[in-house]
């Protein structure tokens, strides 16, 4: 089978994403990626709408066959012409596909017309997706601009999967346990944008088994932490889930973070979003 190379930093697997990857159905396809947004180097966000391990599971499931992680830095200094070099002795590509605004080389000087000129030139076949989404076209940037906001319902109706992390349940201070509402602990990661502080409907995977749930982020006023984490009361679970590794996805943005005034009035506003969101009376 012959090889397609896609391009793009392909952060969130969005619609105009997919779209570069369907370009290049029937190919074995190679996705050439970075481990964070180019512009990050250029004064940009490095934060990410989804972890690394969770863009290659979804390239996977969209049909790429190898990914090429590359670090931005290390190859910062080709030209765009040694850039393309590259490309094509490492996978003699038969076709290469892109987005519309993709740039290559030292200073960016690479555009679609570039390489459309060096395919050509090179008996490659090339592919350019224009942009998806009308007079708003969809893009990274804006979805972690939804995400930074509390629109992750709008978000999640782009980003592949949704917006979630893995990670294990650490031990908290319990104090959900002795409240009557036990949650599951986890630390927000470092590499993700970082959501408003606030409530949220969510869902939550344990064991191959998905819950409907509700979660904190931020980093609890009330007893604050020095870090931000999430808390999440999970319905119908049951059993101790210290340590395991759990899958948690926020759907929905339900008000605030707040400093409550007392544990007792803490207690009772978060009794009443579990009894809102999850329709469980406690």
């Amino acid at each position: 089978m012959k090889t397609a190379i896609v391009l793009g930093t392909f952060d969130g697997l969005h619609e105009g994403h997919r779209a570069v990857i369907e370009a290049t159905l029937g190919y074995n396809t190679v996705a050439v990626t970075f481990d964070i947004p180019p512009k990050a180097f250029f004064g940009g966000s490095a934060e990410l709408l989804m972890l690394p391990e969770d863009k290659a599971r979804g390239l996977k499931a969209l049909g790429v066959g190898e990914i090429l992680t590359l670090d931005f830095k290390a190859v910062s200094e080709l030209s765009e012409y040694e850039f393309f070099d590259f490309l094509k002795k490492k996978y003699s590509p038969s076709l290469i596909a892109c987005g519309f605004n993709y740039r290559f080389g030292k200073g960016a000087k690479g555009d679609v017309r570039t390489l459309a000129a060096l395919c050509g030139e090179n008996g490659v076949a090339f592919r350019c997706v224009d942009s998806v989404g009308g007079e708003q076209p969809i893009s990274s940037s804006a979805l972690r601009t939804m995400v930074s906001n509390g629109e992750v319902e709008r978000a999640n109706s782009q980003i592949f999967g949704g917006f979630g992390f893995t990670a294990p349940v650490l031990h908290g201070d319990s104090r959900g346990r002795i409240f009557g509402f036990p949650t599951a602990n986890q630390e927000f990661p470092d590499k993700l944008v970082k959501p408003k502080f606030g409530v949220y409907a969510s869902k939550t995977v344990i064991d191959g088994i998905e819950y409907e749930s509700i979660t904190n982020l931020g980093v609890r006023p009330t007893y604050m932490t020095d870090f931000i984490g999430t808390e999440t009361f999970i319905g119908g679970l049951e059993g101790e889930i210290y340590g395991k590794q759990a899958t948690l996805k926020l759907l929905r943005f339900v008000r605030p973070e707040e400093k409550f005034s007392s544990s007792e009035a803490l207690k009772n506003a978060v009794k009443a979003d579990i009894k809102s969101v999850l329709g469980i009376e406690l």
